[in-house]
């Protein structure tokens, strides 16, 4: 306001304009931008969504998705047993299940054994650490 009556004062209305324009961009990088970046991202989740993805709606419901209508905009939901009619507006997060493949399952069961072993490894030189410390104190 100081600066506003500061600049009215001299017959300067050349810093009021700056300074409404200095409000409205700091109005578009905290308050537009953001909400334009989280539209974006509830679109590209909308548009990845597929038959048999885990979602939770507006509402807090939670189901899996039997049937997408892309003309009517509409989502079906099985919840338990009972299907459920909702507008894709309605759906708030999107949880994808991602299959494993077999050949991955392989590999972390390879894995484990030799994790498994090297924890053993381990383990007996932690106690000759000890071991050693214990000596001195024994013998005191």
């Amino acid at each position: 306001m100081l600066l506003l009556a500061a600049n009215a004062g001299l017959g300067g209305g050349a810093g009021t304009i700056v300074f409404i324009i200095l409000i409205f961009g700091l109005m578009y990088f905290m308050m537009i931008r953001p909400q334009k970046k989280q539209q974006q991202k509830h679109q590209d989740m909308m548009s990845k969504l597929q038959v048999g993805d885990k979602i939770v709606t507006i509402g807090r419901l939670h189901g899996v998705v039997d049937s997408i209508d892309e003309d009517a905009k509409t989502v079906t939901l099985d919840c338990d047993g009972i299907y459920l009619v909702f507008d894709r507006t309605a759906i708030m997060r999107v949880d994808h299940v991602e299959a494993v493949k077999p050949a991955e399952k392989e590999e972390t069961s390879a894995t484990e054994p030799e994790a498994a072993a090297k924890d053993v490894k381990e383990t007996p030189d932690a106690d000759d650490a000890q071991e050693s410390t214990d000596k001195p104190e024994n013998k005191e």
